[in-house]
């Protein structure tokens, strides 16, 4: 682990090395392998250091095959007997901050509720967690975040040992280890005992804070949002700029913003209520208005129309309402939508026109697709002709069935 300089000292942010390998892979991606790094790669739930390595942008780093290739903006150039690498320190120190308190959390949940973690993943701006259990009180998620902020307060040492398989059994390890050699135990006194091989701060007192935002539901487990250090106060910061907006916007205290927000979903509701009510008041007018102006032929009343941006479902409200006052009508709708065409058919209880077949031939016309029966049928298709001829050829085959 010499050349690993992370697990050395987590606080270096530059060193300079020897150029091992500089090469491509099979995606044509430059990459170099050095003699010893500070870039952590990526590994254990958390993500790869960035960087630059003479100037030059790291854009990723992986442990692969045994060596840690650090992934180049472009190839190192001339100047290769002098390796110079610097360390995004803000990235890795909130990594830091993250994965610290990753450990902190699973073990509050662990002593408090024998909740284990069986998931991590650190995001840009989240972290989440996975607990083994299908149900999460809020008392509970209460009780391990306060828990984890008070072994923070105390600002315990968090330290690292390299220990063998065989000297495992000293330690109350919070669950097994996946590696069987090198073993590395990231190490909070008298409270948490994992293997890991990330990177954390020297003390708890550097995570700050840890502050559970939400909590996911998922098969068989519980999902944990939460954000430590530096991120907390990001959080706070986006979510007061968003409270203080919605007050000026609601004219509401912040402890009455839920009852503001509140009255005007229900009156929102309330509206849409009024205008579902005045479009179906449209659509009955519309209804009578086609029956009024129909023409009769051969006993039946055939109505047909051509409307402008008018919806499927709505087409079909129409088509129900004449059919339902008119049981002799047979009622062809259409609509021309942004270059497509919709159709609705239709028939009194007293025709036998069959609208079922009527549809299926006449909708390979326009590319289009859709169904229903013998008495309602509806579909879509490609404005390949104009509405009042795709009426014409409905009417045409209509009046053979």
């Amino acid at each position: 682990m010499e050349n690993k300089l992370y697990y050395q000292d987590a606080y270096k942010t530059s060193f300079f090395t020897n150029l091992v390998t500089e090469s491509t892979d099979i995606e044509g991606r430059p990459y170099v392998v050095l003699e010893k790094t500070a870039f952590f790669p990526t590994g254990g739930g958390q993500p790869n250091d960035e960087g630059t390595i003479n100037d030059i942008m790291v854009l990723n780093v992986e442990e692969v095959v045994g060596e840690i290739r650090h992934y180049l903006e472009s190839p190192l150039g001339k100047n290769k007997e002098n390796v110079f690498g610097v360390i995004d320190w803000e990235r890795r120190f909130d990594h830091m901050q993250q994965h610290a308190g990753q450990h902190i959390l699973s073990a509050a949940f662990d002593q408090l509720f024998e909740l284990k973690t069986i998931g991590f993943h650190l995001g840009k701006e989240i972290v989440t967690i996975d607990l083994d259990t299908e149900d999460l009180q809020e008392h509970e998620m209460r009780e391990a975040e306060n828990l984890a902020n008070q072994i923070i307060l105390e600002n315990r040492p968090i330290e690292t040992k390299w220990v063998t398989e065989e000297e495992l059994n000293e330690y109350s390890l919070r669950k097994e280890t996946k590696v069987k050699e090198d073993i590395r135990l990231v190490i909070i006194p008298d409270f948490d005992y994992n293997g890991c091989g990330g990177t954390h701060p020297h003390a708890t007192g550097e995570i700050r804070a840890i502050k559970i935002l939400d909590i996911e539901k998922q098969k068989k487990k519980i999902r944990v949002h939460f954000v430590c250090g530096n991120r907390v106060i990001d959080q706070l910061h986006q979510k007061q700029l968003v409270l203080l907006e919605l007050t000026r916007l609601l004219s509401s205290p912040e402890k009455e913003m839920a009852v503001a927000v509140t009255r005007i979903i229900d009156a929102r509701k309330e509206l849409e209520k009024d205008l579902e009510a005045a479009k179906d008041q449209i659509l009955e007018y519309k209804a009578k208005e086609l029956l009024s102006s129909h023409r009769s032929q051969n006993g039946e009343s055939i109505i047909t129309h051509v409307y402008q941006n008018r919806t499927i479902q709505e087409l079909q409200k129409i088509a129900r309402l004449i059919t339902i006052e008119d049981e002799q009508a047979v009622v062809f709708l259409v609509a021309e939508n942004e270059g497509r065409l919709q159709v609705v058919g239709a028939r009194g209880k007293l025709v036998e026109t069959n609208m079922k077949n009527l549809i299926q031939e006449t909708l390979p016309l326009i590319n289009g697709k859709g169904g229903g029966n013998d008495s309602f049928v509806q579909g879509g298709g490609e404005a390949l002709i104009s509405g009042s001829e795709l009426l014409n050829i409905l009417l045409k085959k209509a009046s053979i069935y």
